[in-house]
């Protein structure tokens, strides 16, 4: 039997009515918050900026009027690729407001790959900035939905045929009466995100407005928000699910004010931050604490306002933690989450942390170790798929343009994640992670079938596999491991930098090996886990 007490049972409130854009900031009109800072912005160019409630409040509104100006109807997707700046809050929730489809993506991503992704959802808006669209543009035109370009920051606007190109804060300016938020229902459609696929394409996950619900219970169990008075910093980009949930929604939905960085940064970056907004929260990835331990020398006494750190992304090792605890007396609580159902599992102040442990499920989330032939539970510390009951409102609502994937996922009243964990006997989880290739890399998931895709659009390539390079404990490289057409000319140099020409740099393998040949099963396919080194006749290494 477990030592502990059980939480507190959890009762969901899902309003038949509900819009993430409008909880995110008009919600805060006419309370305490409205003048409270919503969100600060520090850019290594163009220094401090921030936004109150009330002027997102305003700014978002007027975004959803522009769409409304311009003709985008009630689900349409808005793409958005931007900095982490005031704009994004902007156009993410404001497209929201309007009833529209918010597109999250990164700015890492390549313009070959913006363009798959804006085709992809069927995106009639692009949402980007000026020193972006200079390589993006000539590069949309197969995306034929694709009507408008809105564009932030300083520079020029680039005009191409067949768009609608606008300067973004010219147009904001000359809105001087907007409509009224569009009522939506929590079931409705509200931001569509893109995670790493098994077919060598990203695959799109559209979530519904109701999902800003289904992470209440992390608001309680792993931020440790305190009634008042909060400032998060957080190091991440908003593209990712973590960060838009953890550094974005969950914070804005309660009136907090929110830290962020855009431009280079150092292991000093984040204490230097942290020090100067007397953040009291902090929120990163394993990388960012290790690089803080490991290269910087702030203590506790130079942040005295931090009194609670969170990490996700992939396992923080216990050297790290316990590292941490020692310089900055605190500790750093990890969750567990992905694509289709943000964080559910996590570490929390109400139970000691078990080094290893991803936690328990949060309260609220029934979550169940399955057996994925008889659909029954597994005993404690037997191996069980995580599976998510359908009803839960933090579920996505399905894979886009995808029928027969999320029929795959979603089926027997259970949403089946892939992933494999077990309990012990208190009830802490313990994640094992998916039964197939993915790759995790300084937070990041990497697909291997969407590296080789790229990688066997090179003449010289024969075939190809991508794996991770433990190089140490918990620091992982992709690599590529390459065969090279009879004959052909290219070295391990030609193929690493078109690599990185045609992949974003989180996902650009930073090893190429050529070799012969690989290990294979008796049907053919490539047994990644048995791709070594020393099958390599050539290696390149990005410097």
């Amino acid at each position: 039997m477990s030592e502990f007490a059980p939480f507190a049972p959890w009762h969901w409130q899902v309003p038949e009515y509900f819009n993430i854009g409008v909880a995110c900031s008009d919600a805060h009109l006419g309370t305490p918050a409205a003048d409270r800072i919503a969100m600060i912005v520090e850019d290594d160019v163009l220094g401090t900026s921030q936004i109150s409630y009330a002027q997102l409040a305003e700014r978002t509104s007027r975004f959803a009027q522009l769409l409304r100006e311009l003709g985008v109807g009630l689900g349409e997707r808005v793409l958005i690729r931007l900095p982490n700046c005031l704009d994004y809050p902007g156009a993410f929730l404001g497209t929201m407001k309007r009833g529209a489809i918010a597109v999250p993506t990164s700015t890492l991503l390549t313009a070959e790959e913006v363009a798959y992704l804006a085709k992809d959802s069927g995106a009639s808006v692009l949402v980007t900035d000026k020193v972006a669209w200079a390589t993006l543009k000539d590069h949309l035109q197969g995306a034929q939905s694709l009507r408008h370009v809105l564009l932030g920051g300083a520079g020029e606007v680039g005009k191409v045929a067949g768009l609608n190109v606008l300067d973004l804060e010219e147009t904001l300016s000359s809105i001087n009466q907007y409509e009224q938020a569009h009522i939506t229902r929590g079931e409705d459609p509200a931001y569509l995100v893109y995670t790493s696929g098994t077919t060598g394409y990203p695959k799109g996950v559209l979530h519904a407005h109701r999902a800003m619900i289904g992470r209440t219970p992390a608001s309680t169990y792993w931020f440790d928000f305190a009634p008042e008075g909060d400032r998060i910093m957080h190091s991440g980009k908003f593209n990712w699910t973590y960060v838009l949930g953890s550094g974005l929604m969950d914070p804005l939905f309660l009136g907090k004010t929110i830290i962020v960085h855009e431009g280079k940064n150092d292991a000093n970056t984040w204490p230097r931050l942290i020090k100067k907004h007397s953040a009291t929260i902090f929120v990163g990835v394993p990388t960012i604490y290790r690089q803080i331990v490991q290269k910087s020398s702030f203590t506790k006494a130079d942040v005295p306002s931090l009194r609670h750190c969170m990490s996700a992304g992939e396992h923080l090792s216990d050297e790290v933690l316990s590292q941490w605890r020692e310089r900055f007396g605190v500790d750093i609580y990890e969750a567990v989450g992905m694509s289709e159902f943000s964080y559910y599992l996590c570490q929390t102040k109400s139970r000691p942390i078990r080094a290893g442990s991803a936690g328990f499920p949060q309260p609220g989330h029934r979550i169940q170790l399955l057996d994925p032939e008889t659909l029954q539970p597994v005993a404690p510390g037997e191996e069980g798929m995580i599976s998510v009951p359908k009803d839960d409102p933090g579920l996505f609502l399905e894979y886009w343009n995808l029928p027969e994937e999320t029929a795959r996922h979603v089926h027997d009243g259970w949403f089946f994640t892939g992933d494999y964990a077990r309990y012990d006997k208190d009830g802490y989880i313990w994640f094992l992670g998916r039964k197939d290739d993915i790759i995790k890399s300084f937070g990041y998931r990497v697909s291997p079938y969407e590296i080789e895709r790229v990688l066997k659009s090179h003449p010289a390539v024969a075939d190809c596999a991508s794996v991770g390079e433990e190089l140490e404990k918990d620091k992982v490289l992709v690599v590529a491991y390459i065969i090279l057409h009879p004959g052909s000319t290219s070295t391990a140099d030609d193929l690493l930098l078109f690599g990185r020409e045609h992949l974003a740099a989180y996902k650009a393998p930073k090893t190429v090996y050529l070799v012969k040949d690989f290990p294979r099963t008796k049907n053919g396919k490539i047994l990644r886990r048995d791709v070594k080194p020393a099958s390599a006749i050539a290696k390149s290494t990005l410097r």
